[in-house]
């Protein structure tokens, strides 16, 4: 593995509270060079620059600290994970966390499944699939403590895909860029229906930077009801409102 400057990475790291180990920050940087080989040869991202990669990707995603409890033995299902983030790296950085990656991508998932086997990572596996089939019963339905999500997508049509499931008591936190409080108004409803409730946002910029990050909390008061998710393609197409 080639040399790297790790120094900027690990201060926004304990900017967020979070001291990596030497094996940790030697997965992140194995993790970084599979990500680069592989884009190569498919599309994961539009960011492969060294820095870029651990502050936009790496330390973003490991933000969720500061809205949600890491610490704890939970279950976290990332919801359109693409190259793994969050919910990858969120693994890396929190062992102790019960990762369950879900993309629509087969191409994806055998990336993340040999990136999981290079870092020797365990409690952390892979579904290809659609949110709208997994979150059936009998599937995966309000089986995990945690859902998260960067897909980008509204919030009504993202809590449509990640509520179903979340347990009663859980957690839904979505990763956005840009302040959403017109998006989030407009979500009040699609929320309320699917048995959420929406439980404030955590605004911030990304450590040494003026990235705007805004990691948005709904908690789960109730069951979703059957119907939700419904089939493939319609909570985008026709938001609930």
């Amino acid at each position: 593995m080639a040399e790297y400057n790790t120094e900027q990475f690990e201060k926004d790291c304990k900017a967020l509270g979070v001291t990596l180990s030497d094996e940790q920050i030697r997965q992140f940087l194995k993790y970084f060079e599979m990500l680069v080989e592989w884009n190569e040869v498919m599309n994961l991202t539009a960011i492969t620059e060294y820095d870029e990669v651990m502050k936009k990707h790496f330390v973003d995603s490991i933000s969720l600290c500061k809205a949600y409890d890491v610490t704890q033995n939970k279950t976290v299902i990332d919801v359109g994970t693409g190259a793994g983030f969050p919910g990858l790296a969120l693994k890396i950085a929190f062992p102790n966390l019960q990762v369950t990656l879900l993309d629509s991508l087969n191409k994806r998932i055998n990336f993340l499944n040999e990136v999981i086997s290079a870092l020797g990572l365990t409690g952390v596996e892979t579904i290809h699939g659609r949110a709208e089939d997994y979150a059936k019963p009998g599937k995966c339905r309000e089986k995990y403590d945690l859902c998260v999500s960067r897909a980008v997508a509204n919030l009504s049509t993202l809590s449509e895909y990640c509520l179903p499931f979340v347990k009663v008591g859980g957690k839904f936190i979505s990763y956005k860029s840009e302040k959403i409080t017109e998006e989030m108004n407009a979500a009040q409803h699609a929320v309320k229906i699917l048995g959420g409730k929406t439980d404030g946002q955590v605004e911030f910029t990304l450590p040494d930077s003026d990235i705007y990050r805004n990691l948005f909390i709904i908690t789960k008061e109730k069951s979703t009801p059957a119907k939700y998710p419904r089939k493939a393609g319609l909570p985008s197409k026709e938001p609930l409102s």
